[in-house]
């Protein structure tokens, strides 16, 4: 019996044999384990093919759905994986946050791929005043120059109150720009055109050269902002001061008087006229003189106002013993018949020549060739009561 078949005896036996003086010594048996059935195996095998399958499934999702992303934002760039399906999903879950006035690109909507590149710049405010016009912009450039050309602002030969080098935080920053321009000033007789940056027009004409005196004046005012294109005018003006002494015009007043007859005019104060000295001032423009205009006047000498009585009594119409007399015969002789003659010596006045004491003798005031006619008649009479022809020796026969 060979050793195979003591086994597959032995195998089939229910337990070892007993050893007897025939068997071989030195071989052990072994007892072979119970065989499983073929559906008991695949009972034990399909939950873990399951298992299998679902990590493998799982594994292909996950590369599937990660995608390496470029992200730059305000010109820092940084690459990262993302499970984002778009574009505003990845700025969330980064933690960058945008307004209106920033730009994103692709959209927020857009939707991501792996490999794609997301930008987003700031925008940053600026205070811009533009050849004196100030107005808030918006840019996301983050140099003046940058700035500058975004917004269109021809910076060529303009004055910056910033280096065009300058960066722009997103707090923004306030920038003056003075662009090139050019301005015509017309002064002495003559055109003088200017490419200036000035921020005011007495600026640009202290860079012409242009010196205004103090009476000068310009077209435009001096501290306006000067314009491109503009015609600016200068006027040239001197001035002087004349002192002239003028006359004051004297006032008459008139009183009457009941003691003097009707028609009589006494002077009691003679006027005079006072003196004033004025000044003027006279002005030059552009070598025109002008009319001289009154600055200012104080009187030296005030003026004496002129008094006159005037009478007011009625003349008697006879004087006894005198009326029937020819009195128009000697008042022809003695004064032409004039009732205001004067002698040549200025002694004898009026129509019968009367000298001043007797005039006055006789009631008379002022002088007798300033009495009226019949003033001077009455007293004639009177003077003939009392003393006869005797005053007038060579024509006192006609009476």
């Amino acid at each position: 019996m060979s050793v195979s078949d003591t086994d597959e005896e032995g195998a089939a036996g229910p337990g070892p044999a007993p050893a007897g003086p025939g068997a071989c010594r030195g071989v052990r048996r072994r007892t072979a384990p119970p065989r499983a059935a073929p559906s008991d195996l695949l009972r034990r095998l399909l939950p873990q093919a399951l298992v299998v399958a679902c990590l493998a499934g799982g594994t292909s999702a996950f590369l599937i759905s990660d995608k390496a992303v470029l992200l730059t934002v305000d010109g820092v760039p940084r690459t990262l994986h993302t499970f984002a399906d778009d574009v505003g999903e990845l700025l969330a879950a980064e933690g960058v946050a945008f307004g209106a006035h920033d730009i994103v690109a692709p959209a927020p909507a857009a939707a991501l791929a792996d490999g794609d590149e997301v930008v987003v710049r700031y925008g940053r405010p600026i205070a811009l005043t533009l050849d004196g016009t100030r107005r808030t912009v918006w840019t996301t450039a983050d140099t003046v120059d940058g700035a500058l050309r975004q917004l269109g602002v021809r910076a060529e030969g303009a004055r910056l109150s910033a280096s065009r080098s300058a960066g722009i935080s997103r707090a923004g920053l306030a920038l003056d720009v003075r662009t090139e321009r050019a301005v015509t000033f017309l002064a002495d007789g003559r055109a003088r055109t200017l490419r200036t940056n000035a921020a005011t027009v007495a600026d640009a004409l202290a860079e012409a050269g242009i010196v205004l005196g103090r009476e000068d004046t310009a077209s435009v005012p001096l501290d306006a902002f000067p314009r491109d294109g503009r015609t600016i005018t200068v006027t040239r003006i001197s001035g002087s001061r004349q002192v002239r002494e003028e006359p004051v015009p004297y006032a008459t007043v008139r009183t009457p008087d009941p003691d003097a007859f009707v028609g009589t005019e006494t002077v009691v104060t003679p006027g005079r006229a006072g003196t004033r000295r004025v000044v003027y001032t006279v002005r030059t423009v552009d070598g025109v003189r002008e009319e001289p205009r009154k600055a200012g006047e104080r009187l030296i000498r005030p003026p004496v106002t002129r008094e006159i009585h005037y009478g007011t009594r009625r003349p008697p119409r006879s004087v006894a013993g005198a009326d029937g007399l020819n009195w128009a015969a000697l008042a022809r002789c003695e004064s032409g018949g004039r009732p205001d003659a004067v002698d040549p010596s200025g002694t004898y006045g009026g129509l019968y020549q009367f000298d001043p004491p007797t005039w006055r003798a006789l009631g008379g005031t002022g002088r007798p060739q300033d009495a009226p006619a019949s003033e001077q008649t009455f007293r004639a009479k009177k003077l003939y009561v009392q003393r006869g022809a005797s005053p007038w020796p060579h024509c006192g026969r006609l009476l």
